[in-house]
């Protein structure tokens, strides 16, 4: 008995299929801002080792993974906020007061209680900002510099200096390393890993992207956008409280120039947008984000080891953002069209 020969199904898709998705995923920001990372690493050497220095030391990536950490950890708690078409520039003071209030409830109490107290704190600060956004329809933009004025005030009244001491345990958070990888480095991590759980996985996450792509569009269809981008603010503030947290540590003490000098209200907005999130809202992710916080990490690590002027320094971080931008947009056009 004969029967039609049966033929045997294809391993993989066609080399016409397969083609079109290696474009779509090179197109996607998150994996080009990865590959200019690298391609930031390598030039960066060139350049380093040309000027008769050494890049790419333990050292010195350990003082890139190190000096990322504050930075993303704020950037991935703007990245969720930023996804719903909102803002924070509060978070360089929030952050300010944090390493404060850790440091001053540290030394007269717990460890414990300090860390509540910050993410109380925390949690409190982006509560108020997304109320007034939400409540008041105030535009993001002047809502949170208005609640940064607040926090300024507050510092600038009650604190002159440096204040209170964080005990020697609680450094180990800032220069303990395991192997050679930074502790720290496992927080920023742990709070980008739930992050991206929660706006790729979860009935909320979808909902921020719906409430940034189209607003109106979403209260119809249901979601409670109202609710969501009070609590995209809470998320970012305690992102940012964890950030205080790290600072508190590594400086021993709280600063009310921590947040500030560090300028990471507009940093943290710079590595979202490099990392392809769009400002208005809808697109982007934490995956994109952390990408853009390594390339301002390395640029600066490269900056500082040529010695190179802080104007420059500056021009040049200018030029790559609004470049990225640049290409974004072209890249979006083209889908579009």
């Amino acid at each position: 008995m004969t029967g039609a020969a049966v033929a045997p199904k294809p391993d993989r898709a066609p080399a016409k299929t397969r083609a079109p998705l290696r474009r779509s995923r090179l197109a996607d920001p998150a994996v080009g801002v990865w590959l200019a990372a690298a391609a930031v690493t390598g030039i960066g050497w060139i350049v380093v080792a040309a000027r008769g220095g050494d890049f790419l030391t333990l050292t010195n990536v350990v003082g890139i993974l190190q000096n990322s950490v504050a930075l993303g950890l704020v950037a991935v708690g703007q990245t969720a906020v930023i996804l719903t078409g909102s803002l924070d520039l509060s978070v360089a003071y929030l952050i300010s007061l944090g390493t404060l209030v850790a440091a001053t409830t540290m030394e007269d109490g717990s460890v414990v209680t300090g860390v509540l107290a910050v993410l109380a704190l925390s949690a409190a600060v982006g509560l108020a900002n997304g109320l007034i956004v939400t409540g008041l329809k105030v535009n993001a933009f002047i809502a949170t510099l208005g609640t940064a004025f607040i926090l300024r005030g507050w510092i600038e009244e009650n604190y002159t200096g440096p204040a209170g001491q964080v005990p020697a345990s609680f450094q180990h958070l800032g220069y303990d390393r395991v192997g050679p990888i930074p502790v720290s480095l496992f927080l920023l991590l742990a709070v980008a890993a739930a992050l991206w759980v929660v706006t790729r996985r979860t009935r909320f996450g979808h909902h921020l992207y719906a409430t940034g792509g189209d607003e109106h569009a979403a209260r119809l269809s249901g979601v409670r956008t109202r609710r969501t981008v009070i609590a995209a603010h809470v998320l970012c503030s305690l992102c940012v409280g964890a950030a205080a947290l790290f600072l508190a540590s590594r400086l021993g003490a709280g600063a009310p120039w921590a947040g500030t000098e560090a300028r990471y209200d507009l940093e943290s907005i710079a590595a979202v947008v490099l990392g392809g999130t769009v400002l208005a809202g809808g697109r982007g992710g934490v995956a994109g984000t952390l990408g853009g916080v390594l390339v301002l990490a390395v640029l600066d690590s490269v900056f500082n080891q040529l010695g190179v002027d802080p104007f420059f320094k500056n021009v040049v971080r200018g030029v790559v953002i609004i470049a990225a931008v640049a290409l974004y947009a072209r890249r979006g056009a083209r889908r579009s069209a």
